[in-house]
């Protein structure tokens, strides 16, 4: 089955507890984008969105980290509550960090670490650190803005570190962000994605918590 994670990002922030109340009953995951100005060209939120989610949420939080230096940010996030936290191989690379050592500073707090390719990234640079990832977030859009078109080529980026999971006989599960909507959820889960990031398809929709069952359980619609 696949495991459907809101991002808040495209929430109503002046009713924002109404969304998360509707992401407890609906949802499995909230995914929750973390945005510093300076590795993607947005701001979002930080901490106090995150606690105050973290008082309501009934499902794990997902926070991925679109950040320069997510080992500075890490311990607080998992204080925070995340259940999940994810950054960019190609941010911590930049900053000459070792991707390693971050996912067991992650790992060190009992959180499930994730790391995340955009989609100019060769998805074979995750591979190094495959044994270390619980799951690897590949990118569907550029990270950074919400509302983009889904790029076509995520499917066989998703079959490409599949096949490299499956080769090892590594639990490593594969999330997409981007673009996600009922249209093309089970070509996803055909793909190998068994997470699914869906921002302005759930939040935009006439009747959110039935558009999240359409991307759970989409060839039965």
């Amino acid at each position: 089955m696949i495991t459907v994670a809101p991002s808040i990002l495209s929430a109503d922030f002046l009713h924002l507890e109404k969304d998360v109340q509707m992401v407890n009953a609906a949802g499995d995951i909230f995914h929750l984008d973390v945005m510093d100005g300076t590795f993607v060209p947005n701001i979002s939120f930080g901490f106090p969105v995150v606690e105050a989610i973290a008082r309501k949420a009934q499902r794990p939080m997902d926070v991925h980290l679109m950040i320069v230096h997510p080992e500075k940010y890490v311990d607080r996030f998992a204080a925070a509550g995340a259940a999940m936290i994810s950054f960019h191989l190609e941010a911590a690379l930049a900053d000459g960090s070792d991707p390693g050592a971050i996912l067991d500073q992650i790992r060190s707090h009992g959180v499930n670490a994730g790391l995340v390719v955009n989609p100019d990234i060769p998805v074979e640079g995750l591979f190094p650190y495959l044994e270390k990832t619980d799951f690897v977030l590949i990118m569907s859009v550029f990270a950074g803005f919400g509302g983009q078109k889904f790029i076509e080529a995520t499917y066989d980026r998703i079959r490409t570190v599949r096949a490299e999971i499956v080769r090892r006989g590594l639990p490593c599960r594969i999330e997409v962000d981007g673009g996600v909507s009922a249209s093309n959820a089970a070509a996803l889960a055909e793909a190998g994605a068994t997470i699914l990031v869906a921002g302005s398809s759930v939040f935009k929709a006439p009747d959110p918590a039935a558009e999240i069952a359409r991307i759970r359980y989409p060839l039965s619609f």
